[in-house]
C-alpha cells in the first residue's frame, strides 16, 4: 500500500517508483487520493488515431497525450490534448498544467460516466480549455465549448465526427 499525504504534489506522486509502469490511468481527487482506471486496448488505439488526426489538422502547436491538468478537484489527465505554441511555451516545463491546453479530449471507457465527463469538462474549461471533446467507445465524438454542446469543433471544424 502506498500512502500519500494530502499535501503531496503531482510531481511527488509521479516520481514514486512504486507507481512506474502501472497499466492504469492515474489521477487525483480533491482529497489527494489517487484514482486509477484500467483501460482497454481500444482506448490506446483511439488515443493514437486522435493524435495522428490532430497533427493532420493543425498548423500550430503540439498534441499532448496523457496531459495532467491541475484543477480545483485534484489533477485530472486528459487522454489527448492540443496546445497552441503560445500556450505550450507557458506550460511545457510544468509537472502538471496550470493552464489547460485549448482542446482537452477524453476517450470514454466502461468505467467512465456522463457525470464524470461533465465534471471534467467544467474543470478543464475553468483552467482555460476552449473545447472539450469526448470520444465514445465506438469512435463517435461529441464536442463542447465551455457552455454548450457543439455539432463539431469550432477550433478544428474539419476534424471528423467519427473515427474507426
Amino acid at each position: 500500500m502506498i500512502n500519500f499525504n494530502q499535501s503531496a504534489t503531482w510531481q511527488e506522486i509521479c516520481s514514486n517508483s512504486s507507481l512506474h509502469d502501472l497499466p492504469f490511468k492515474i489521477e487525483s481527487n480533491q482529497q489527494g487520493q489517487l484514482l486509477m482506471t484500467p483501460v482497454k486496448v481500444y482506448h490506446s488505439l483511439f488515443q493514437g488515431k486522435i493524435t495522428g488526426l490532430l497533427y493532420s489538422h493543425i498548423e500550430d502547436g503540439e498534441v499532448l497525450v496523457e496531459c495532467a491538468v491541475r484543477t480545483r478537484k485534484g489533477t485530472k489527465v486528459a487522454d489527448v490534448a492540443w496546445a497552441s505554441s503560445q500556450r505550450l511555451e507557458f506550460i511545457q516545463d510544468e509537472a502538471e498544467c496550470s493552464v489547460a491546453p485549448e482542446i482537452c479530449i477524453e476517450v470514454m471507457s466502461s468505467a467512465n460516466t456522463e457525470e464524470e465527463m461533465l465534471d471534467k469538462r467544467k474543470l478543464y474549461c475553468e483552467k482555460g480549455a476552449e473545447e472539450f471533446w469526448i470520444c465514445g467507445q465506438k469512435g463517435q465524438f461529441r464536442f463542447f465549448s465551455p457552455d454548450t454542446e457543439l455539432p463539431r469543433s469550432l477550433l478544428l471544424p474539419e476534424f471528423p465526427v467519427t473515427i474507426r
